[in-house]
């Protein structure tokens, strides 16, 4: 099997690719966003933009969250309200609120005085999606990386909004099996989740597609194990990951 990385690696994905190396993965990192003739590969880890640019190409299914999951959550695992717009909707906005795509970074993630404030129209379409939250400010961050309903590695990843990299506590681990098991349907079964502690309380922050994002310090044999399952021909696709298929269009899901 081959897994397909980017021109640029950060630190997390040459983790990644040494993950893959020890495993016995071919690691073809390409110098551009284009597929050369004759290339053969079943995984890709990269962001929206290459991820998109290789995957049909080869025939590789990338799986994610639909763009409203976060904003269909029960309360009880946000702690705030989160309105799934679309841009245009989002400029009737007259309070201070946190705006950011769902699964790619069109809109940067910012907390915006108000609708004004946001990306023209001349900017970026305003039939794009957006998720509008209540702005909370979480105390310690985590991200969590989810395979087949329950926590496969994870780590500590920011603590009062800074960079600050650790282990993942017991209580994460708790909280991501209640969400798991009451809304682990709407989920692909390979993805990455982030929560946090909200005033003492733990609460989602956002999910991300398992190909594109980063495992801080978890264990990288481990988090590779999601981007497989997250990112592989469409050929092997379950029934239940089938409608979690990213489009790249829009950089939404739907059935394919």
């Amino acid at each position: 099997m081959t897994l397909v990385l980017p021109p640029r690696l950060t630190a997390s994905a040459e983790a990644v690719r040494d993950a893959a190396r020890r495993r016995g993965l071919r690691t073809v990192q390409l110098p551009t966003f284009a597929v050369p003739d004759g290339l053969r590969a079943a995984h890709v880890h990269a962001g929206p933009g290459f991820a998109d640019a290789v995957a049909s190409t080869l025939g590789i299914a990338l799986l994610q969250a639909p763009a409203d999951w976060l904003a269909r959550l029960p309360r009880a695992f946000t702690r705030r309200q989160i309105d799934a717009l679309s841009l245009q909707e989002a400029y009737a906005l007259r309070r201070p609120a946190f705006v950011k795509s769902p699964n790619d970074k069109g809109i940067r993630a910012l907390v915006y005085t108000d609708g004004s404030r946001l990306p023209g129209p001349d900017e970026v379409d305003p039939r794009t999606p957006v998720l509008v939250s209540d702005v909370v400010e979480f105390t310690d961050e985590y991200r969590l990386h989810l395979l087949d309903g329950a926590v496969h590695t994870g780590s500590r990843y920011a603590e009062g909004g800074r960079l600050s990299l650790g282990p993942l506590p017991d209580g994460a681990a708790a909280f991501a099996a209640e969400l798991l098991a009451e809304c682990g349907s709407t989920l692909p079964s390979a993805v990455v989740v982030d929560v946090g502690r909200v005033g003492g309380r733990w609460a989602v922050i956002e999910a991300n597609a398992a190909w594109a994002s980063g495992v801080y310090a978890a264990d990288p044999d481990r988090a590779l194990d999601v981007v497989l399952r997250a990112a592989a021909p469409a050929g092997e696709l379950t029934a239940r990951d089938r409608p979690f298929v990213r489009t790249p269009e829009a950089g939404t899901t739907a059935a394919v």
